[in-house]
């Protein structure tokens, strides 16, 4: 019997060291590839072409191929849950990168995805922001959030505001308003952010909640009226403009956020190493130049932070769905 203990014994102390042998093993492998990653082509996926999605991410993808002396390749895809799906599928070695934006996190709470945005992808870091305003047509004599909320609340039901689709930014911005002021407008869907846009124009609706991007020629031109921001704090796109927190709805934040993400269980050594150039990347001067003329504001983060942001901003948007009734066949 003393003779079979202690062969389990040494059995036992054998797979021990073979385990901490390969962990030690792939920790210097780990180290290793970083210290050499990338040794070949990277591809980001995104979505279609042309979007403002696909021109930011060939920005960060023209910067990293200079920085780190290797082609990154951008890989365009139609929006939705593809692009999730190709990355979360992918070998986790660093060679394949996603950047994409909130709808990320947002999709899967309104329809069925292929993946689940916190289990099967490691955050990189946030790349750029872009915030969006709340704007009526001229011809309304409403020129604040306070004024707007009152009119709203006399007129229940009967103001509309235009919405580019189901879980656009622009449309949970609006639902979020309504939600958190108390109020109830009618959303009117248009088949994309432009036609909507050209909507509010028109007339044909009285308010929407568009990207500064897209909003603010119209605003100078003096063919809508911006009344606040939705960001947290004042913005430099909207100077002067009121942010919608601080005209009456506490606590209101809705901003969209364009974020680089890998498969999960791609070593660490190789987050940090993108973390790293792509930060360094959005604080050269000529960089920042790029995504303010595009209207976006540049906003690098650490893998933590966004990782904490993905939580918290699913778990708000989750609330806010469930309690509105939102659905990807409305």
């Amino acid at each position: 019997m003393g003779g079979i203990k202690m062969n389990s014994f040494l059995k036992c102390m054998i797979g021990w060291r073979a385990m901490l042998a390969a962990s030690g093993f792939v920790f210097v492998a780990g180290a290793a590839s970083a210290q050499d990653y990338p040794s070949r082509p990277v591809r980001i996926v995104t979505s279609e072409v042309g979007g403002g999605t696909d021109v930011l991410t060939r920005m960060v993808a023209q910067g990293l191929s200079v920085a780190l002396n290797q082609q990154f390749i951008v890989e365009n895809r139609p929006s939705g849950p593809i692009p999730g799906e190709i990355v979360s599928k992918a070998i986790p070695n660093g060679y394949t990168l996603l950047l994409f934006n909130n709808a990320l996190w947002v999709g899967p709470l309104i329809q069925t995805t292929p993946y689940d945005p916190v289990r099967d992808f490691a955050a990189v870091t946030t790349v750029a922001k872009a915030i969006n305003l709340v704007v009526v047509h001229p011809s309304s004599a409403v020129k604040t959030i306070p004024e707007l909320i009152a009119l709203a609340k006399a007129k229940p039901g009967e103001l509309n505001y235009g919405a580019s689709g189901i879980g656009s930014s622009n449309h949970l911005a609006a639902e979020l308003f309504r939600s958190m002021a108390g109020i109830n407008i009618v959303r009117v869907n248009y088949k994309g952010a432009g036609p909507a846009l050209n909507a509010l124009l028109a007339g044909e609706v009285q308010l929407m909640v568009p990207t500064a991007g897209a909003a603010t020629p119209h605003i100078k031109s003096g063919r809508i009226r911006v009344l606040a921001v939705t960001s947290a704090e004042p913005s430099t796109f909207a100077p002067g403009i009121p942010t919608v927190a601080a005209s009456g709805v506490p606590g209101y934040e809705a901003v969209t956020l364009y974020s680089v993400f890998v498969p999960a269980g791609t070593p660490r050594p190789i987050i940090d190493k993108l973390n790293s150039e792509i930060v360094r990347l959005l604080k050269r001067p000529d960089m920042a130049e790029k995504l303010i003329s595009a209207g976006l504001e540049p906003a690098g983060s650490t893998p933590v932070q966004l990782a904490a942001v993905v939580k918290a901003d699913a778990a708000r948007m989750a609330t806010l769905i469930k309690a509105s009734g939102i659905r990807a066949d409305q």
